[in-house]
Parts: C-alpha cells; structure tokens; sequence
C-alpha cells in the first residue's frame, strides 16, 4: 500500500508529496537501489548494489521528433548521454565513488546506445562520436563492458548503420586502451558480481538470463538456443536486434528484478513461433517483484504467457514514443485474469497521444511522468518505489508507494 495516508485519490497523494518537497535520501550501505532515469529519449537504468557496487543498463539516446517523442528531459540543453552520466554521478556520490563498475548495453539500438547524426561531437579519442554510452563513459570510467556481440557482432549476420558503427568504433578504442569488454553469457551468474563486498551480501546475485536467442535452462549455467540454427533460415527470418537482447535477473534475498531491454513475443502471425523468446525468458526467470516492460511495453511484447508467469508486484514501463505502451500490453499488466492481486504500474514519460489512447487505464497507473526508483532494503525482504521529477536536477520526490513485502 501506498505510504502516503490511505483512502486519499493518487492526485491528492501527489499534491501532499509535492508540498513537502522533499529530496531522495541517497543510497546506503546494504540497499539495493534501482532507477529507471526517465530523459524522454531513451531507456537506461542505473543500479547500486548493498556493497556500492554499480551497474549501468542501457544508455540510449534517441533523436527527438515532436509529435513522436516526449520532449528531452530536464531539457533540450544538454544530450540525453549526459544527463545520464550526471544523473549516475549525483546518486553514486553516496558511494564515495564515481565509476561504473559495470555497463551492460542490451542491444544495439539508438534508444539503448546512442543514435549519432551530422551534428553530433566527436570525442576526444577522435574516432568515434559522443552520444548515449559514450556521452556517459566520457564523464565517468566504465570499469567493464558486456554486450551481446563481443568481438565480432556478426551474429546473426553483421549489420551497418550509423549508431552501430559508432558503438563498434567505441568497443575499439576501449580495447586498445586495454579496458574490459566482455560478451554476456548466458546462464552466468557470475559475470556480473559485487566488486567491494561480496562475502557481505550472500544474498545478491545477478543472473544472466538471456542473450542471442540462448536463454537459462533454470539449472546451473546451463543455457540452451530456443531460437533455430542460422543454417536452416532464410536471411529475411534470421532473429533480429530486440530478439538478440540481454535479459537479467538481480536477486537481493527474497527480491527479485527482471529487465530484458527489447525482447519481444511477436511470432509473425503465429508462423514462427521461436521468435517469441519473451516467453521462454520469463519462465526461466520465475516470479518477480519488479518486471521492466520489454520493449517498452511496444504492441509486439509484454505477451499473455510472459505476464502470467513473471507476475510482478510493480511493472516500470520506460516509455518516451507515442506507441509506448500498447493498449493491450497496459491492460496486459493490470489484468487480474492474468495473475492475481494488486500491482502498481509506473510509466517513465507517457506521451500526450499515448495518453489519449491509454485513458481508460491511466486512472490504475501510478505515475506517468518520472524517474522511477526501487529502494529495496538491506537483506531484501521489502522495497519501495519512490517518482522523481524529470524536469530538474533537484531529485524531488513527487510520489512514494510502499513499502511492499518481496515473497
């Protein structure tokens, strides 16, 4: 339940939050802390583990078309690249550090890793231009990259667009600097770990859940393909960009966060069906508390069977398209048909048309508008969900719900 007084409409629960005005405490040892920064143009997410130990998914940075788009947030001033990497500097202050430990690019789209164009800056290095992650590595140290095609990006086939060839010129100037990169494996629950104070926190482990189509048997690290050999389809079926995504399950005790940047349940009119890895990727993953939408809660995801078995308490939905979230995909999640019990839905920047299209739902959704961050406290057994504004820097709290116990 909310903690703000109960009975009291959302809109009156935002009035009193807005008139205290108060800021989000930082980060603390033993918390888990998870923020879904919400600048309008793309998805990242920024994690700090019990130990300070930091995690970066995604840092996209879309072109922004009026009409299309939320407007960028805080504004237009800077790039959304360098909100980001400010934003992750202000809250890992708590840390006493100002590094990513890890930086996890779940695929390479615009809105994940930065789009480029004409006019976008060169980097010092000079060999490749600055937007999304490397507006953010060039702001603070990324200790080690993962994506989901170290070192040649030729799965399923290789593939050139201005953004891409960015962020490959990006993994190549890291790897003759001699900075970690990494390709995610699948199954692994290892990879990604607590730097500082592992033997402190027993109970956090990072799972990778999926990558390229190979997704965790739910048995050791064991993983297996659930999408068909290159060699038996033609090149206009092979998977695409959002099926190749990265999937990942953090456990803090009894609590657990699933995010699987742009993964999709789609099947082409039910002619393939392996090309809904969503489904398979949400029965390794089990029950949640928290569940990011995949791709952004697009007409192609958040499927029936992935909404059944994931079952969270609270959906984040990193939304900043008029197309995000589908009608159906909305309803999806807070359909008790679907599961049973009460769930809070947070959208990080709904456009005016998809409010137009959403207004039957929208009086069940939390928060439309900012940044949403999971405070999960010190050995997991409850969370709360506190919405920032987006429009400054200030980090004011508009809203707080919780706590919720984790099962």
């Amino acid at each position: 339940m909310r903690s703000l007084i109960s009975g009291l409409t959302l809109s009156a629960c935002l009035v009193l939050t807005a008139l205290r005005a108060d800021t989000l405490p930082p980060w603390t040892p033993g918390t888990l802390d998870i923020h879904q920064i919400a600048t309008g143009l793309g998805n990242s997410a920024l994690i700090i583990c019990p130990d300070g130990t930091s995690i970066m998914i995604d840092a996209g940075a879309g072109n922004y078309r009026p009409g299309f788009c939320s407007p960028p947030r805080p504004d237009g001033s800077r790039r959304p690249g360098e909100w980001i990497g400010r934003y992750a500097l202000r809250q890992l202050r708590a840390t006493g550090r100002s590094e990513i430990d890890y930086f996890v690019a779940t695929h390479l789209h615009p809105d994940h890793v930065g789009d480029v164009g004409n006019d976008t800056p060169p980097s010092s290095a000079g060999t490749f231009a600055l937007s999304g992650i490397t507006d953010v590595a060039a702001m603070l140290p990324i200790r080690k990259l993962i994506d989901r095609g170290f070192p040649n990006y030729d799965y399923p086939a290789p593939f050139a667009a201005p953004f891409a060839n960015n962020y490959r010129a990006y993994v190549a100037w890291r790897r003759g600097q001699g900075e970690a990169c990494e390709q995610l494996r699948a199954g692994a629950a290892d990879q990604i770990e607590l730097r500082h104070d592992r033997a402190g926190y027993p109970g956090f482990t990072v799972r990778n859940l999926a990558v390229n189509g190979s997704v965790w048997t739910g048995k050791g690290d064991a993983a297996r393909s659930v999408v068909p050999e290159l060699g038996s389809l033609a090149r206009q079926d092979y998977p695409d960009e959002n099926m190749c995504s990265i999937a990942l399950r953090i456990s803090y005790g009894r609590f657990d966060y699933y995010t699987g940047g742009d993964l999709a349940c789609s099947t082409a009119d039910d002619t393939q069906s392996w090309r809904d890895v969503e489904t398979s990727v949400a029965r390794a993953t089990g029950p949640v508390e928290v569940a990011v939408a995949n791709h952004h809660g697009y007409f192609d995801a958040v499927g029936p069977e992935a909404v059944k078995v994931l079952q969270p308490r609270v959906w984040v939905v990193p939304a900043w398209h008029v197309t995000h979230p589908g009608i159906a995909q909305l309803e999806r999640m807070l359909s008790e048909r679907l599961y049973s019990g009460p769930r809070d839905v947070f959208i990080t920047n709904l456009t005016d048309a998809a409010a137009l299209l959403n207004q039957r739902f929208l009086p069940r959704v939390g928060s439309l508008s900012g940044h949403v961050v999971v405070r999960v406290e010190p050995g997991g057994k409850k969370f709360r969900i506190f919405i920032t504004g987006n429009g400054d820097e200030s980090d004011t709290i508009k809203a707080t719900f919780g706590p919720y116990d984790s099962r």
